[in-house]
Parts: C-alpha cells; sequence; structure tokens
C-alpha cells in the first residue's frame, strides 16, 4: 500500500497516458470518416474541380458522350483469298458493321468507301487461314480493322467493327 502511495504522490501518467493514445488514434480516423462522407456526398469533389468537366459540356449545350447512341455504317460484302501454303486456297468472306460514334461520320466514311475497302482487302490477302483461328485471331483482325477504317476515314472516328459474317473457306 505505501508503494501505491507513494506512485500517486510522484504522479504517474497512466490515465492520461490512455486518453493521449485514444486521443492520438481517434483525431486521423474521424478525419478520414469526414473526408470520406464529404467524397461520397458529392461536396469534396466540387470543391476540387473534379466535376467541372461535365458542367461545361452541358453547358454548351452538347449531350453527354454516354447519352449518344452509336451509329451503325454497313460495310460491303468482301471476299478475299488468304495467303495459305500448299496447293489449295482458302478464302475468306467478311460481312462487318462499323461502329461511329457521330451520324455525321458516316459521310465521312461513304467518301472513303473506295480507300477503306482497298485497306480491308490488301490486309486480308496477306493473312494466313491460322491467323484467324479462335477467339484471340478474331480479335487481332477487329483490331486491325478498326485502325485501318480510321486511317481511312481520318476525320471520321470509328469506335468498333462488329462481324457480322466471318466465313472461311
Amino acid at each position: 500500500m505505501a508503494a501505491k502511495a507513494a506512485a500517486s504522490e510522484a504522479g504517474e501518467p497512466k490515465p492520461r497516458a490512455g486518453r493521449r493514445k485514444l486521443l492520438l488514434l481517434a483525431a486521423p480516423l474521424g478525419l478520414a470518416a469526414a473526408g470520406a462522407g464529404l467524397w461520397f456526398s458529392g461536396i469534396l469533389p466540387g470543391l476540387l474541380g473534379h466535376g467541372a468537366e461535365e458542367h461545361h459540356t452541358e453547358a454548351a449545350g452538347e449531350a453527354p458522350a454516354a447519352s449518344r447512341s452509336p451509329v451503325f455504317f454497313d460495310m460491303p460484302e468482301i471476299v478475299a483469298n488468304l495467303n495459305a501454303t500448299g496447293r489449295r486456297a482458302s478464302y475468306i468472306r467478311l460481312r462487318s458493321k462499323l461502329e461511329l460514334s457521330k451520324p455525321e461520320d458516316a459521310a465521312a466514311v461513304q467518301a472513303a468507301m473506295p480507300r477503306l475497302l482497298d485497306l480491308y482487302s490488301t490486309y486480308l490477302r496477306e493473312m494466313r487461314p491460322e491467323e484467324l483461328r479462335g477467339s484471340a485471331g478474331t480479335q487481332r483482325l477487329r483490331e486491325e480493322l478498326i485502325a485501318r477504317a480510321s486511317l481511312a476515314a481520318a476525320p471520321a472516328r470509328v469506335t468498333d467493327v462488329l462481324f457480322v459474317e466471318i466465313l472461311l473457306q
């Protein structure tokens, strides 16, 4: 008992140390919770300027890109012989649609149709039948055709090539 009396007289800060640790833990957690509340309520992104781009497009009278519906442009059927080894020739018949970002791009694609067909058929003639097998081959073909369509119809923006029919013989 004498030791407790001596310790209390010396003024050991045991109860105060517990409060200090609690304060050091609670303060950052409280600030993080307040920040998360402000962020998810939409107040903090507005203060930081993250929502400014959306307000500018709406103020300019343009519809946001997500609300625009895509435009699909039918490509003519393409038949090309593939770069096959051996005696037997291999052919591909391809029907596709181009997905355009704006309706105005359809006129530019129609004007560039001869160049587009030339680029497509030249690329298809260099492909081997093995390169078109499986979903990976189809995806590579899609990416190459998108790149060529974007090149041929330069001001127009081609966002995707959709395959209607791919027939290998």
